[in-house]
């Protein structure tokens, strides 16, 4: 595995796990007050945070990717 590959895999994981705890924890709070276990509501929260999630990494991605490949 190449340095590039190496990256690019980590980064992408490093932003799964942002994504997931992010989601997790909005998720909690609205089970708590708002939705139901698998509604719709649970559905969309983890959607609109994995897309805004992927927008954030997307911007990021050329910083990050000239720090560790350059």
């Amino acid at each position: 595995m190449n340095k590039k590959t190496l990256v690019g895999v980590s980064y992408v994981s490093a932003w799964v796990i942002i994504w997931g705890t992010i989601g997790s924890l909005i998720d909690f709070y609205f089970l708590q007050n708002t939705y139901l276990p698998g509604s719709l509501g649970q559905f969309a929260t983890f959607i609109i945070t994995a897309f805004l999630s992927s927008m954030i990494a997307i911007y990021f991605f050329p910083t990050i990717n000239n720090k560790f490949i350059s």
